[in-house]
């Protein structure tokens, strides 16, 4: 559990595998580790160390000391994924899709302008001869 307001330290490739190479060649256990490179007063603050310590030891011994070298923290972008070229025949069918939808779409707003206007006629028809439009 980290402090609240504490910052997170970014600790040097260099700074890591000397850690790692002291604690290995020398027998230290973790917490005895932290202790000498930390100087830290007790379990509670040995506690926040032990958790970056075990995650640098895991990748020295999986990866080697190149691994301690790679920056993990954050997100990393994928990058934007690249567009395939659509086949012709199907560039074109979706082309001729596109001019039906909008032919069909001109149609259907001529006729929604007809039937308001033909509505409004019937409406003034109605109110002239005293009948209620339903």
């Amino acid at each position: 559990m980290e402090e609240k307001g504490r910052k997170n330290k970014k600790y040097s490739p260099k700074f890591k595998i000397a850690v790692i190479m002291d604690m290995r060649e020398n027998g230290l256990s973790q917490r005895e580790t932290v202790r000498k490179y930390w100087g830290t007063n007790g379990r509670t603050e040995e506690d926040l160390y032990m958790g970056s310590l075990k995650r640098w030891e895991r990748i020295y011994l999986e990866e080697g000391a190149a691994g301690l070298m790679i920056e993990r923290r954050g997100k990393k972008s994928k990058g934007r994924p690249r567009k395939k070229p659509l086949d012709k025949k199907i560039e074109n069918d979706l082309i001729a899709e596109n001019q039906r939808l909008r032919e069909r779409l001109e149609y259907v707003e001529a006729e929604n302008e007809y039937l308001k206007k033909l509505d409004a006629l019937v409406r003034a028809e109605e109110q002239k001869s005293g009948k209620k439009h339903k």
